[in-house]
C-alpha cells in the first residue's frame, strides 16, 4: 500500500479498533487462479488472530488451501473531499480535489478448518460481537440446534495469523489547519452521520 509518512498509523490500538469497528474485511488471495477477493466479517481476538467462516462453496477456498498467504482490507471512515472546502481556495486556488480515507491491511498466513467445536464458537463469539449492544441480543442457541449443526456442516473456518498490519489515515494531514478546519465543517454538513473526529479533520 502506498503510504506517504504523514498518512502512516502505527499504533496498535488504534489499529485494532478500526478493525473491531468495521469487521467487514476484503479477503484477497494470489493462488492458482490468480487475485481472488471476497468480502467476510472478521474477528479480531485479543491474541491478534482473525477468525472467520466462509461457505463450503466458495471456490476462494481451493486458493487458500493451495497459497497459503492472504491479505485482508478494512476499509474505516472515507470521504470524496471538494477543493471547495479548502481556504486556500479562495486565497490562491492551487487545489485539487482528493478523497479522505482510514485503512487497515493485514497479511498474514490463513488456516481452514472443519472443527464443529472451532466453528460453533466462532460463529458464537461473531455474533455476540455484533449483537451485544442490542435491547434483546439473538443468540446463536435461539436457532434450533439441528439447525445450526446443519449450518455449519456448510461452513469452513478460518484463521489467520497476522505476520504484518499497517494503517493509512489520509484525512488532511498534509493540509494547513485553516484547510482543515473548512473540511471538517463541510463534511459535518453533507456528512452528519461521517465521524469528523476519525477522519483527523477537526
Amino acid at each position: 500500500m502506498y503510504c506517504p509518512p504523514a498518512f502512516a498509523e502505527t499504533r496498535p490500538e488504534v489499529l485494532k479498533a478500526l478493525i473491531r469497528s468495521n469487521p467487514l474485511g476484503l479477503l484477497i488471495t494470489a493462488g492458482p487462479s490468480g487475485p481472488v477477493a471476497n468480502p467476510v466479517p472478521f474477528q479480531l481476538g485479543p491474541d491478534g488472530v482473525l477468525r472467520a467462516h466462509l461457505a463450503r462453496a466458495n471456490p476462494q477456498l481451493g486458493e487458500l488451501e493451495a497459497a497459503s498467504d492472504v491479505l485482508v482490507v478494512f476499509q474505516g471512515e472515507q470521504s470524496y473531499i471538494s477543493p471547495g472546502w479548502y481556504a486556500t481556495k479562495k486565497e490562491t486556488g492551487k487545489v485539487v480535489p482528493t478523497w479522505n480515507y482510514l485503512m487497515v491491511q493485514a497479511r498474514g498466513q490463513a488456516r481452514l478448518t472443519s472443527d464443529a467445536e472451532w466453528l460453533r464458537a466462532q460463529i458464537g463469539a461473531l455474533t455476540d460481537l455484533m449483537e451485544h449492544d442490542r435491547s434483546e441480543p439473538w443468540e446463536v442457541s435461539d436457532a434450533p440446534e439441528s439447525f445450526i449443526a446443519s449450518q455449519l456442516r456448510g461452513i469452513v473456518g478460518l484463521e489467520i495469523g497476522v505476520t504484518d498490519v499497517r494503517g493509512k489515515w489520509k484525512a488532511g494531514q498534509n493540509r494547513s489547519q485553516p484547510d482543515r478546519d473548512g473540511v471538517a465543517q463541510a463534511l459535518g454538513a453533507t456528512h452528519p452521520g461521517l465521524s469528523v473526529a476519525a477522519m483527523g479533520d477537526s
